[in-house]
This record gives structure tokens, sequence and C-alpha cells, in this order.
């Protein structure tokens, strides 16, 4: 080997050492960043020596597919599962289910049972009065919390098409940088792979708001799509649409306003262990299934009231009218179908409130819808303090089976009592599936993350094991370098 060569060699090592430490110093400092891929400096040898060709960025694919369905699901699930425990915080409570109608109606139900046992007692009275307040109230404040369900789902719907299309435009930018770097075929460049990290980076941050798929195409374009096949984004960002509602009452209709992607509605998700890809369609199940199913058993456990403590009439063609419990319906609703809102509208009849001016003893009596002309509701016709008949004709008619709407996802034929305390069982059913289907997600996305980290993210003990070589490398060079200068110098000490 002559001077010149071993000097060629020596150079030539010292540029590759000089990238490839670079590029393992820069895997390092990124060592805890999840959005960066491995590099590699790639060397090859030909007649001229080793020599680093290629600046390689670690991916894999099917990993990566696999990672990007599990952060979809996930994040659909645990939205779900927010609102799920949200809404038993609020229209339930703790474990003793404190605030939930169906504990007030038992409250209720002892307070009937007392007020029967003492009809002439008037401070039993007020106390079945009160406590048919409280569950009124009780079954407003549900509806409330209920249709605030509905509203924090629209909002978050409308943050999520406003997020989404600007990620959509952020990836165009990266998608742009890709194509540009690659058609720049520098194959000894950190600007490809640099791009690359931002577009995954953005990829990441879209599938957690939908479902999405990837292709891959000539010159690394990319090209993205819905779980469902819509497209996101080809060549240009698709656009995403969404008209949000302000307000939400329970008379605002179901289902709201559609969320379209590229002029196609995206669809919600079902059941508890949800099919949603992403919180989107999460969010869209919330506002126009999981709120408005749950307001339906709310509005026929209120209708239920309404129906039991209605007033006849003794004269069979007079209509039957609201008693204790009226709304702004201010009529007895059909049998077995729910009627939108009632819950919120339900009140305790005017006429028994004392501090409106009202007699609690119309509770026992009835004549509730009397009026000058018209004597034909009172029960009590003796006017006996004793009477309790129609208190324990109430009481018989709470825990009588009767007819419940279909479509409120719960009991269809059971009594009142039994029917609110199916709603409870429905909502922590449901919460508990939705919290196991969460668990199962998590462990999922935490496993997909996993092997798509091990297989393209930096292992800080490889990269150091990796410099520990260059430097040896580097070393050589160095060796070889002052073996070169010390045969130079004895040349030049034989010439002098």
């Amino acid at each position: 080997m002559s001077l010149t060569t071993a000097l060629n060699n020596a150079q030539a090592i010292f540029n590759n050492t000089g990238t490839q430490s670079s590029v393992v110093s820069n895997n390092i400092a990124n060592a805890n960043n999840t959005n960066y891929s491995r590099r590699q400096a790639m060397l090859t040898t030909d007649m001229a020596g080793a020599q680093v060709v290629q600046i390689s960025r670690s991916s894999e694919p099917a990993l990566q597919k696999a990672y990007l369905s599990s952060a979809s699901s996930d994040s659909a699930q645990q939205l779900l599962l927010n609102a799920y425990s949200n809404l038993q915080s609020a229209t339930i409570g703790g474990n003793d289910n404190e605030i939930a109608p169906a504990t007030y109606l038992s409250a209720f139900q002892d307070a009937m049972q007392n007020y029967a046992g003492s009809p002439s007692n008037a401070t039993a009275a007020q106390s079945a009065i009160n406590a048919a307040q409280s569950l009124a109230t009780s079954l407003n404040n549900a509806t409330t919390a209920v249709q605030g369900a509905r509203a924090d789902a629209d909002k978050q719907i409308k943050s999520d098409v406003d997020t989404l299309n600007s990620l959509l435009k952020q990836f165009q930018t990266a998608n742009e940088a890709v194509k540009s770097a690659t058609a720049a075929a520098n194959p000894t460049s950190s600007a490809l792979a640099d791009a690359m990290d931002q577009r995954d980076s953005i990829l990441n941050q879209i599938s957690k708001i939908v479902g999405v798929t990837t292709v891959t195409r000539g010159n690394n374009d990319m090209a993205l799509y819905t779980s469902s096949g819509t497209t996101l984004f080809e060549t240009i960002p698709r656009t995403v649409t969404f008209k949000s509602t302000d307000t939400y009452t329970a008379a605002t209709p179901v289902p709201g306003n559609s969320v379209y992607i590229d002029g196609v509605a995206l669809t919600p998700g079902q059941s508890a262990n949800t099919t949603a890809q992403g919180t989107l369609q999460a969010a869209l199940q919330i506002r126009d299934d999981v709120a408005p199913t749950y307001q339906k058993q709310l509005d026929e456990i209120a209708r239920g009231l309404v129906t039991v403590f209605a007033e006849t009439n003794s004269n069979p063609s007079k209509p039957t009218l609201p008693g204790l419990f009226t709304w702004s319906g201010g009529t007895i609703p059909a049998s077995g179908t729910a009627v939108t809102g009632l819950a919120g509208s339900i009140t305790v009849n005017s006429k028994l409130i004392t501090s409106q001016g009202g007699d609690p003893t119309l509770l026992r009596d009835g004549g509730i819808n009397n009026s000058a002309t018209e004597t034909g509701y009172t029960k009590n016709t003796s006017g006996g303090s004793g009477y309790s008949t129609q208190l324990d004709a109430f009481i018989t008619a709470m825990n009588a089976k009767m007819a419940f709407d279909p479509t409120a996802g719960s009991s269809t034929n059971a009594s009142l009592m039994d029917y609110s305390a199916s709603s409870i069982g429905w909502l922590e059913g449901q919460r508990s599936t939705a919290t196991t289907a969460a668990e199962n997600t998590s462990a999922a996305l935490s496993r997909s993350s996993g092997a798509y980290s091990n297989a393209t993210g930096v292992s800080l003990d490889e990269e150091l094991t990796l410099m520990m070589d260059i430097e040896q490398s580097y070393k050589a060079g160095t060796k070889i370098l002052n073996t070169v200068n010390q045969m130079l110098q004895a040349v030049l000490d034989l010439a002098s």
C-alpha cells in the first residue's frame, strides 16, 4: 500500500466516522422523542474504499398501520367512557346513587306510605309534597345534565373538525417536503428522514380524531383515507365541514348536524364497546345515541309519574288530567311512548304547594282539577280526615306494571319503581362495558406502540455501543495517519 493510499484510507475513515457519529448523536438526542425514527448511516465498499452512501430511516409500515388503528380505537373508547362516567356522576352520584331519580322516587314512595298510614297528619302530607318536589327537581336536573352532555359532545365535534382541517393543511406541507426531499435525490442528507418524521407526527395526531389508512405512491407521495374509505387527503386536503349547535335542550332534534368529509357524512360509533374510530365518531355517538337514549329513560320515568298520579273524573266522559305531577304539555301522555323533554318540564302541581297557596291534602282527597262548576275529580267525597283509599291506590299503581317505550333501551313492561332502578342499571352497565373496553384498547395501544417503537425507535444502549465502535474506527484512522506521518518523517530525515 502506498502512502497516498494510506492517507486516502485514513481520510475516508474520518469522513465516515464523522457522518456516523453525527447520525448516532442525533439518535441519542432524540431517544425520548416518540415522533422520531432511528437513522443509520449506510456504508458500502468499492475500489476507493468504504464510504457513507445513504442516511436511512427506520420504517415498519405494517406496525405503523397497527399503531394508527389502535390509536383511533383507544381515543374513541376513552372519550365514550368519559361521557358515561360524567353522566353517572351528574345524574346518579356515587356508590349510594344519592342523586338518582330512582333514589328520590324511593324516598317519595316512603313519604306516601307514611302519609297513607296517617292521612290526617298535616306534616305527613307536607312531607309527601316535599318529596314529590325533590323527585321532580331530580328529573329536571338530570335532563339538564344529559343535554349538557350533548352540548359538550357537539363542542368536541366542532373542535375536532377545526383541528382536523388544520392538521390536513399541515400534512400537505409536510407531504410536499417529503416529495421535494425525495426528488432532490441526496441520499446522504437527513432532509428526507426529517420530513417523513414530521409527516408521521401529523398522521399520528389525525388518527386520534378519525380512523385513517395510508397509501404511499411514487416519489413518497402519501394519500389518506378514512377507515370507511372516504378520501381525507389526496394531493390536497379534502374539506371537513360541520355546523355546530349553540344550545341544546331535550327538544333539539336527534340526530344533530352531521360531519361531512369530502361531502360524505361520517357515521357515529355504536355500542358501549364502541365501533368508533377516533374521537369524532365517538362524539357523534354520545350526542346522537348515548345521551338521547338516557334522556328517553328519564322522560319515561316522568311520564310514568304523570300517568300514575293522574286524576280521573267520576263522570267517564270527562278527561283524565294530570294531578300531583304535571308538565308543560298539560295532558296525559299516550301509553308506552316517550314524550321528548317531559323529564325537563315535570313539576308538582302548584295547587298542592303551600308556598303557592296550594293545599297538600288534595293529594289525599283529589279534586286538584276541580273548578267552580266541576267537582267530579274529588275522591274523598265524605271529607273524612282518615280517608286513605286514594293514597293506597297511588302506592299500588307505583308498583304495578306499565308499558314503556322500547326505544329507550331499558325495560318495556315494568313497574315505575323497577323501571327507575333499571335505568340506573342501564347506565352502570354501559359504563362497565365501556370501562372494560377502554382497558382493552389502552392495552392494545400500548402493545402496538411498543412494537412500533422497538422496530423504529432509538435504543440508547445500542446507540452507545455503536458510538464506541465508531470511536474504535476513528482510532484506527488516527493510527494510520500517525504511521504515515512517521514514515514521511523518516524519509525527510534521510533526505536531510
